[in-house]
């Protein structure tokens, strides 16, 4: 009858290492998901704002040219090209950026599940042991 305490003992922290190891996992996939989200802004953000940066400073000279139409006629013509094309590639890289944090955390969250479900199916096993146990130990 001791012995099987002692398994049971022995299952139960099995058990409760695994639920303690499936914490330390949620924990380090927030860390990795939020590392991820850091490494894409700093990818991302200065390209954008330096796009930004230009996208205003455009539509400043843009705004003036309009004012001065009769004097800016070529200069309007040459900004509105330009104006088109920054703002272009600011979707572009808006969507890109978007693109590439949601496959990394979707990729993220598939791994984050796969490991957490291998961690379910383990307690689940060890805890039908345990069962197996305590109906061997009580017969």
């Amino acid at each position: 009858m001791r012995c099987n305490l002692t398994s049971e003992d022995e299952i139960k922290n099995q058990i409760n290492s695994k639920k303690e190891e499936i914490s330390k996992i949620e924990e380090e996939f927030k860390e990795r998901s939020s590392s991820i989200k850091s490494e894409v802004e700093l990818e991302f953000d200065p390209k954008l704002n330096e796009i930004k940066s230009k996208l205003n400073a455009e539509q400043e000279e843009l705004n003036e040219a309009v004012e001065k139409a009769d004097e800016w006629s070529f200069k309007k013509k040459e900004l509105n090209a330009s104006l088109k094309g920054l703002k272009k590639e600011s979707v572009k890289l808006i969507n890109e950026k978007e693109k590439t944090l949601n496959l990394k955390l979707k990729e993220l969250d598939s791994e984050k599940k796969k490991r957490i479900k291998d961690g379910n199916a383990e307690i689940k096993a060890l805890q039908k042991t345990l069962t197996d146990l305590k109906k061997a130990s009580s017969t």
